[in-house]
């Protein structure tokens, strides 16, 4: 084993070298400096002094067993000393008087020298007075507490200057920064992998974190206090939950009677206030039966609304899938039992329309067992219930259904704590300002409650419940409008009660700022394959649309079915939506990117159409989805390239050449089937083979010029730019028409 120097050692125990200098000086082992080497057992010694791990050396347990011997005897010795005293140092002739004075003298001497104390053992001293060594063992202990104490201050130091400390977001700036390295190289190691970020832009944290552990630093990620802070929520105790009502999301294919059904349950009539007496919003109500409360959701069934269902289905106890006794299973039918299944949600199939003549509810039911869903009936186990909503036929059996199913999953809820819930729909009204349906889920909601749902926040200004009364608070399962909000939320945010404004207003703040940067990076990933399609897409035309809508819902319905309707040909992009009016901005938006406003269930201003007309845009108002939908895909196809067809006219058969020298070679022709005509495109056949095509020059019959010569006749036929004609050879001639694209 080589030989270690001071400093080298003070590293290895992380104690300062002077520490390790005083130690070898105590040992007798004489270092002049830092540099000094010490020999093998000193290290050994020091190791084991300082840390008391392995094997001490041999020399320090003989020092150690001499010293125990050595502190033995000098106890015996202690013992018997006084007594020997006592006996030989005063002569025989001496009296007690005398050896009275002679103790004294000892004592005084003990509490007056205490130098001479420490080097000589004297008889005459107790055994009590004999202690500096332990004291100078404890001087050894603190220096060495805080040598230790100093290198781990040190170590931390150092682990710290090698950490770097990731927070929500950090651009490529910062990380350079962080990484002491220059931009330009952190923004080639993107390349490398794949990402096109530039100095200013965020990229993702595990992305960070990689190239952070490549340069060697250590990365801790911070999380968000405020964030942590608001998903941290206690468990409820078993004493303080209490039973809350149903929630029950009412689903099916378009026209099947969802809305009628719920109306018969309210004793209302919510149908003849939608547009073509189709739902064309989701909606929420409270309905009371035998004393028990049950919220109900409607959702639209039109196959526009995807992302309602699927939303009505996260948030429910059961669900009511409709199906007409009438109509049988349809495509909506499937998707709604899809979202149900895929939400683990118990369901109840409320058979509709029985009073038809044409109803065939067993029809129905055999449909349903193709998906899955078997009739209790029929040995299965999903309920079905046969009603009518016009007749009212059913709607107790179905009420009851739906409690007991309610009763059995043993619905409870904590009323006692901050409101916690979701955005069921969101709209900007004139006159109140922001107003969004919300479903209390866990909780209970106040007036003057601090909320947050997504990037928006707010303070609850004021309540009404489902029939448009005042409420002071919603409890569990209690479907509200609030008012307050300081933007429209997107349908389906959770909505969370807060503490104050200040922390609400952080929150949704830091979450819009990370939305922003999310939708700025969006970046694809370079392939060679997306390089060369987006190379084509310099062909492809785009139609750019602008949605404007009552409510937040009908945005995203709109957004998702016009995105479908884009091809190959033409792109759809939606370059802004909104809820709201339309509004002078949007069509100034509309007027510089080429775009179309389309408006459902809203007006634009009196300025906006004004400015419109100046513009020349086009604005178009809709309250049925799918006659936007048709419209727009009308449009699409007038943007298309025209497509055109072949068709073949005739063909003529060459059965004698004519030269002439000003002209060139006249094909003296037979038309064998169809008929040739003076303005058709022209192939010339030989052997199966084309080799030649373009168009007609002169037709002739006789000496007459004609536009067309049918089957039977002869003709002369004069080609433009060519003249290499063979009898036997063939003449087609054909037209290209076009096509109107599907």
């Amino acid at each position: 084993m080589s030989k270690l120097r001071v400093y080298q050692l003070a590293k290895e125990l992380e104690v300062p070298s002077k520490r390790i200098i005083d130690l070898l000086k105590d040992i007798g082992c004489e270092v002049k400096n830092h540099m000094s080497v010490v020999d093998n057992e000193a290290v050994q010694r020091i190791r084991y002094q300082l840390t008391g791990k392995g094997d001490p050396p041999d020399s320090y347990i003989d020092e150690a067993s001499t010293k125990t011997a050595t502190t033995k005897k000098t106890t015996e010795k202690e013992k018997t000393a006084p007594v020997r005293t006592k006996r030989t140092s005063t002569p025989k002739g001496t009296s007690s008087s005398e050896k009275k004075t002679q103790q004294k003298k000892g004592q005084d001497n003990v509490k007056k020298g205490k130098n001479s104390t420490q080097k000589t053992v004297s008889a005459d001293q107790p055994s009590s007075i004999k202690k500096s060594k332990p004291k100078r063992k404890k001087r050894i202990d603190k220096k060495e507490k805080k040598a230790r104490r100093e290198a781990q201050l040190q170590k931390q130091q150092e682990r710290l200057e090698n950490t770097v400390f990731l927070e929500g977001r950090v651009t490529v700036g910062e990380l350079a920064n962080k990484l002491d390295v220059s931009a330009s190289e952190i923004i080639a190691k993107l390349i490398g992998l794949g990402v096109m970020a530039a100095i200013n832009q965020a990229i993702d944290l595990d992305i960070a974190k990689m190239l952070a552990e490549e340069y060697g630093y250590n990365v801790e990620i911070k999380e968000d206090k405020l964030e942590a802070e608001l998903v941290e929520a206690a468990e409820d105790r078993e004493e303080d939950l209490q039973p809350r009502s149903p929630v029950v999301t009412v689903l099916g294919h378009v026209d099947h009677g969802k809305t009628s059904l719920l109306d018969a349950i309210r004793k209302a009539n919510v149908t003849a206030q939608e547009a073509g007496g189709i739902t064309q919003h989701i909606g929420a109500y409270q309905a009371n039966y035998q004393g028990k409360k049950i919220v109900f959701l409607d959702t639209p069934g039109h196959e526009a609304f995807t992302a309602m269902r699927a939303r009505g289905a996260q948030v429910t106890d059961i669900a009511v899938v409709v199906v007409a006794a009438d109509d049988g299973v349809m495509p909506q039918t499937v998707e709604a039992i899809n979202h149900v299944k895929a939400a683990n949600v118990p369901i109840i199939i409320a058979i509709n329309k029985i009073d038809r003549e044409n109803a065939n509810p067993d029809r129905v039911r055999q449909q349903l067992t193709e998906h899955g869903l078997v009739p209790e009936e029929w040995g299965g186990d999903t309920i079905m219930v046969e009603v009518s909503a016009l007749k009212k036929i059913g709607l107790d059996n179905l009420m009851e259904m739906i409690l007991l199913l309610a009763e059995m999953a043993e619905l409870k809820a904590n009323p006692n704590k901050p409101a916690l819930g979701t955005v069921v729909e969101a709209k900007l009204d004139k006159g109140r300002g922001v107003v969004a349906t919300v479903l209390v889920q866990d909780g209970t909601l106040r007036t003057g409650d601090s909320v947050i749902c997504g990037t928006v926040y707010g303070r609850v200004r004021a309540m009404a419940d489902d029939k448009g009364k005042r409420i002071k608070k919603a409890g569990p399962a209690t479907p509200v409008e609030i008012l307050g909000l300081s933007d429209v939320p997107e349908a389906g945010d959770e909505l969370q009660a807060v503490a104050d404004d200040k922390m609400a207003r952080q929150i949704a703040e830091k979450r819009a700022e990370k939305r922003r940067e999310t939708e700025l990076n969006k970046t694809p990933k370079i392939s060679l394959d997306d390089l060369f399609s987006q190379i084509q897409q310099g062909e492809v035309k785009e139609l750019n649309i602008i949605i404007k809508a009552d409510v937040q819902g009908s945005v995203q319905a709109l957004r998702e079915s016009l995105l479908k309707l884009s091809s190959d040909e033409v792109r759809i992009q939606v370059i802004h939506e909104g809820v709201g009016a339309v509004a002078e901005s949007d069509v100034m938006l509309a007027s510089a990117s080429n775009a179309l406003i389309i408006g459902f269930n809203i007006r634009p201003d009196a300025n906006a159409r004004k400015m419109a007309e100046k513009e020349n845009v086009e604005i178009r108002l809709y309250r049925v989805i799918y006659e936007a939908l048709e419209d727009v895909e009308a449009a699409m196809k007038g943007m298309l390239a025209p497509q055109f067809k072949e068709v073949v006219l005739g063909q003529a058969e060459v059965r004698q050449l004519f030269k002439v020298s000003r002209l060139g070679t006249i094909a003296g022709s037979y038309v064998t089937e169809g008929k040739i005509t003076r303005n058709a495109e022209v192939r010339v056949i030989r052997d199966g083979v084309v080799i030649h095509e373009g168009k007609m020059d002169t037709l002739k019959r006789f000496k007459d010029d004609v536009r067309e010569v049918v089957a039977g006749y002869e003709c002369g036929i004069l080609l433009e730019k060519f003249h290499d004609f063979k009898e036997g050879d063939i003449i087609e001639a054909y037209a290209m028409q076009q096509v109107q694209p599907a």
